[in-house]
C-alpha cells in the first residue's frame, strides 16, 4: 500500500513538472516529447511512473499519441480562446507582478487552512528539486511554476488553478529572467530557496496568515530584484 502511494506521488511529481515545462513553451504545439526512458532518466524515476504522469496528461487532453511515434503536445481549444494579452513589454511583466500579487498570497492562505497529506507531499517534493538546484547554481524555471501552481492546487480553489494555468507562459517570461538576476557572486539562488521553503513550511503547519504574507515578500522580492527597485510608472 505504501509502494503504490510512494508511486502516485512520484506519478504527480513528473506530471507537474512536464505540465510546467509545457505552459512555459519548453514543448511547442505538436512537438514530440521525449520518450519514456528520456524522460525516467532525466526525472530520475522508472518508466512505469512516466506512463502513468504521461496518462494523465493525456486524460488532461494536454498532450496525444500516435501509434508507433510516442506523445505529441496539444494545446485544448479552450486555452488558446481563454487567457491574457501576450507579454510584448517590460511593463507587461510588471502588470503580471502586480496581477499576481492580487491572487497568489491568498492562494497560499487558503493552501494551509485547507491542505492534506497529498498536497504538502506534492509541494515538498518540488522544494526538494529547488534545493538541488539552488545547490547545484541552476534556477529552475519549470520547478519554479510548479511549486506555484501546487500552492494554488492545494486551495482546493479551481478559480486560482485556472488563473495560474493561463498565465503560465506570462509567468514564465518573468521567471526565466528573474532567474538571469539571481546569477552571479551574490546569495540570490540561496534566497528565493529559503523564500519557497519559508512558503511551504507556514502551509505545511496550517499557519494562513503566515503563508500569505510569506508568498507575498516573495512575489514582491523577486518583482523587485528584476526591476532593480524601480518600478515603471504606468499611470503613462
Amino acid at each position: 500500500m505504501e509502494g503504490g502511494k510512494q508511486k502516485a506521488l512520484f506519478a504527480d511529481r513528473v506530471y507537474h513538472l512536464l505540465f510546467a515545462k509545457i505552459a512555459n513553451g519548453d514543448y511547442s504545439p505538436d512537438q514530440k516529447l521525449p520518450s519514456e526512458k528520456e524522460l525516467a532518466e532525466q526525472f530520475d524515476v522508472s518508466r512505469p511512473i512516466v506512463r502513468e504522469a504521461l496518462e494523465r496528461l493525456r486524460r488532461e487532453d494536454l498532450i496525444y499519441s500516435r501509434q508507433g511515434a510516442g506523445s505529441f503536445v496539444r494545446i485544448k481549444t479552450e486555452q488558446r480562446v481563454l487567457g491574457f494579452p501576450p507579454v510584448e513589454t517590460i511593463a507587461d511583466i510588471q502588470r503580471c507582478y502586480e496581477f499576481r500579487l492580487t491572487i497568489e498570497p491568498d492562494a497560499a492562505r487558503y493552501a494551509a487552512q485547507r491542505r492534506n497529506a497529498a498536497a504538502i507531499e506534492r509541494i515538498g517534493q518540488v522544494v526538494d528539486m529547488l534545493g538541488d538546484a539552488t545547490r547545484q547554481q541552476r534556477h529552475r524555471e519549470d520547478a519554479d511554476f510548479a511549486f506555484h501552481l501546487a500552492i494554488t492546487e492545494a486551495s482546493n480553489n479551481h478559480y486560482y488553478q485556472s488563473a495560474m494555468q493561463a498565465l503560465r507562459t506570462h509567468i514564465s517570461v518573468g521567471m526565466k529572467l528573474h532567474g538571469l538576476a539571481l546569477m552571479g557572486p551574490s546569495p540570490g539562488l540561496q534566497r528565493v530557496f529559503e523564500e519557497h521553503s519559508k512558503i511551504y513550511q507556514a502551509i505545511r503547519d496550517g499557519d494562513g496568515d503566515t503563508a500569505r504574507d510569506r508568498m507575498r515578500e516573495h512575489l514582491e522580492g523577486s518583482r523587485n530584484r528584476l526591476f532593480e527597485d524601480r518600478m515603471l510608472d504606468l499611470s503613462l
